[in-house]
């Protein structure tokens, strides 16, 4: 018979659409706009959608789509990837460096309400905390951004370690960070395949509906599952 199962010692997150996500579009291209002295043409009627739809279609194109696959391995491959999309839309055709700084911008991801208010509560638990992301550059500028960086004990960043979720070596280098018993450990996510890739290991996973939100994430119910 299986022991019983632990109480949750340690908590880990995905980064980006469970506790952080990016800029909206429209922020991001006046940004982009203004830093390539291409401003003007973001007033013109039309031009945001026109902007957006190109976007979409141009991610659907198949050397596109190729160009996505490992691309959080590595800083080179995700600029890649992403001077790959890019090129097919108009507006960035020409500023793809400038996009990218945008992109990875300490500024250009936020938390979500509610991270900060679980995060700490949390930490008032005594739990552990750890960050397990596909991610192509080091996130910890926009936990220092947010001024959060006090809150996560460990960050595995697929960048760094060379292995992208779910490959079990990612958890089981976050637990080990933290000195936590897998059984002992929840992982939170948007992505069932990805972040529900943990239970392989011994984690719990609870996974966030995968969709865009501009407040609260619902990450309180997390504090329900550790209690």
């Amino acid at each position: 018979m299986a022991a019983p199962v632990p109480q949750v010692e340690a908590v880990l997150f995905d980064f980006s659409n469970t506790i952080f996500q990016m800029i909206d579009l429209e922020t991001w291209l006046r940004r982009v706009g203004a830093a390539a002295d291409r401003a003007a043409v973001l007033d013109k009627d039309g031009a945001m959608a026109g902007i957006a739809r190109q976007l979409r279609d141009a991610f659907r194109l198949p050397a596109v789509v190729a160009l996505q696959e490992g691309r959080d391995l590595s800083p080179a491959r995700h600029r890649l990837a992403m001077r790959g999309w890019w090129e097919h839309v108009d507006f960035l055709r020409g500023a793809e460096e400038t996009a990218y700084r945008e992109l990875t911008a300490p500024d250009a991801w936020l938390p979500y309400p509610d991270t900060e208010p679980t995060l700490r509560a949390l930490r008032a638990r005594g739990l552990r905390i750890g960050i397990v992301s596909d991610f192509a550059w080091d996130l910890r500028i926009h936990l220092a951004r947010a001024g959060l960086e006090d809150l996560v004990d460990t960050c595995v960043i697929s960048c760094e370690v060379g292995w992208e979720k779910p490959d079990p070596q990612l958890f089981q280098k976050a637990c080990a960070d933290l000195g936590a018993d897998p059984r002992a450990t929840l992982m939170v996510g948007d992505n069932p395949q990805r972040d529900g890739g943990a239970t392989a290991c011994g984690l719990r996973a609870y996974i966030l509906p995968a969709e865009q939100r501009t407040g609260n994430r619902g990450l309180a119910d997390v504090l329900r599952l550790v209690a």
